[in-house]
Parts: C-alpha cells; sequence; structure tokens
C-alpha cells in the first residue's frame, strides 16, 4: 500500500494523543507527564507522526509550543478520531450506551417528543439516538442501527418484530388545494388525482385500488422530494398519521383519508445480536401506541 492509504496505515493512536496532550498541556514536559513517559518518547513519537504526514505540525520555541497551519487540521481531525475510539472502548466495555433507532420517513409519530422524554427519565444510562435512512429496514440491514421503525410492507422474516401499535392513513396535499377546506378525503376519491409514490421506502401503492382503477402516479425518492412535489399543487400523497405528526411544511397540509384500512408500526431488529434495550423500547412504543398490553412479538 503506498500513497495516502500507506500514511493512514502507519498512524497510530499513540501519535495522536500524543499530538493532543502537547497542544493541551502546552509543552512536551507536561505532555509526558499526562501520558506516563518520558519527554523523549514524546518527541519521538511527535517526530514520527510529522514523517509519516510529511508535514510540521508544531511551531517548537524554549518557551513555547503553537501548531502549524497544517498542526491545526491535523488537530481537528484527531479531536474526532480520540472522540470515536472512546465511543468504541465505551460500547465494547460497557456493554451498549447508545441506543440507535433508524426509520425512513417519521419515528414514533405523535408519540416521538413522549418516547424521547421517557426514555431520558427511565434510561438515562442510555443514549437514545434517532436517525433517518431513507432504506426499507430503516437502515438496520446496513448496519446503522439496532433497531428500525417500519411501516413499509417488507418481509419481517429475516428479523424479530413486534407491532407496537398503528396508524390511521392522511392525505397530503397543497394548502390551496380544493379539498384542504374539507376535514376528510375518501379513498375513491383519489383515483382522480395523480398520487405521489415512494416505491422504495413508502408505506402506498397501487394495490390500495384494484383493478385497473387506480390513480396516476408520480414517483418520488424520498420524504423531502414527496412533500416537495405535493406542494406544488400537481399531486397529492398517502401517508400514516406519523408522516403528518412529524412534517410540518409550508405549502403542505394533512387531511384524514376515510375507506382504508391503517398502517401497521413495526419494531425490527436482528434476532441474534439484538441490544439489551430492546425490550424496554418495545415496551414503551407500545404503551405509548396502546396503552400498557404486551406487544406481539417473536
Amino acid at each position: 500500500m503506498d500513497g495516502a492509504g500507506g500514511v493512514a496505515a502507519g498512524v497510530e493512536l499513540k501519535h495522536v494523543r500524543c499530538l493532543v496532550a502537547i497542544v493541551d498541556t502546552g509543552s512536551f514536559t507536561d505532555a509526558a507527564h499526562q501520558l506516563g513517559v518520558s519527554q523523549a518518547a514524546v518527541s519521538r513519537t511527535l517526530a514520527g507522526l510529522e514523517q509519516l504526514l510529511g508535514v510540521r505540525l508544531l511551531h517548537r520555541t524554549s518557551r513555547s509550543v503553537a501548531p502549524t497551519a497544517a498542526g491545526v487540521r491535523a488537530l481537528a481531525r484527531a479531536r474526532v478520531l480520540l472522540a470515536g475510539a472512546e465511543d468504541f472502548v465505551r460500547e465494547a466495555t460497557t456493554g451498549h450506551t447508545r441506543l440507535h433507532i433508524g426509520h425512513a420517513w417519521s419515528a414514533f409519530g405523535r408519540h416521538t417528543t413522549e418516547f424521547q422524554r421517557r426514555w431520558q427519565q427511565r434510561h438515562p444510562g442510555t443514549e437514545l439516538r434517532l436517525i433517518r435512512q431513507n432504506t426499507p429496514t430503516g437502515g438496520l440491514a446496513e448496519g446503522l442501527c439496532d433497531l428500525a421503525v417500519v411501516r413499509t410492507p417488507i418481509d419481517l422474516g429475516p428479523w424479530s418484530y413486534a407491532r407496537v401499535g398503528e396508524e390511521a392513513r392522511y392525505v397530503a396535499m397543497a394548502s390551496d388545494d380544493p379539498w384542504a377546506r374539507r376535514r376528510s378525503v375518501r379513498l375513491d376519491e383519489i383515483p382522480g388525482r395523480t398520487l405521489a409514490l415512494d416505491r422504495r421506502t413508502g408505506t402506498t401503492a397501487l394495490g390500495l385500488w384494484p383493478g385497473e382503477d387506480g390513480p396516476r402516479a408520480e414517483f418520488t425518492q424520498d420524504i423531502d422530494d414527496w412533500l416537495a412535489v405535493i406542494a406544488t399543487g400537481r399531486c397529492v400523497g398517502l401517508t400514516p398519521q406519523g408522516t403528518a405528526a412529524q412534517y410540518r411544511r409550508d405549502g403542505v397540509v394533512y387531511r384524514p383519508l376515510r375507506g382504508a384500512a391503517p398502517v401497521p408500526v413495526h419494531l425490527i431488529w436482528r434476532a441474534q445480536s439484538g441490544h439489551p434495550a430492546t425490550r424496554a423500547a418495545v415496551s414503551l412504543a407500545t404503551a405509548l401506541y396502546r396503552g400498557a398490553r404486551a406487544p406481539r412479538s417473536r
């Protein structure tokens, strides 16, 4: 390996820690004391790092140490690397200190804020992070989260899962659409309009209308694209209540849809490597959606 790849392979955490310690303490002597090594070892480590990078990182005088322009850039990245290494060690040695819950469009809809608040109160030692990933499994299949909120009709067979609730369907439309003056819209009225559809992560399909009686479709890429198309007035969209609760946009309004079954909301996770807090998350989500009844899971 050569070039940048070779340099990266040669840089070790000891180099990064040494650079940060020198700058933070202001001297090689104090850095050596902080790191528990000799001053000579600090000098050798920094020299090795500068040799690997091919740049001078510090201006050194008999009285002070200051980073060069290259050193300032390297120091910023060094702090990020050290924080990441600390997170890695913490999660590997203490169990899981963070719970990542992925979702494609919305997390827990109108329950999202309350879920976050109650989680913080009940599980202060496990940081909750909600992440949006525009994939059918909300990032779970890609290894980006520990659990995922799924509304899309995917095959649940590969996953462990729990149905935590359901959400009514809503119609999204431009705020100046004639339907915006109404309290609700019927499913059988939609075929007269053009429907914005996300075939990858959306919850609506033309199968809602049997035979060839469905609406015209305009396909979008993600929630932002979907909302932008609807705001123009040339399309309407169908979506669960969760979207209506979490995505309020200027130029777009939501009205209840009558005549369509609600959308089930599932939490999914890996059967063999589930996060220790999985059951707690399932229980809390279920409580918020449906009361204290136990969720159906496998």
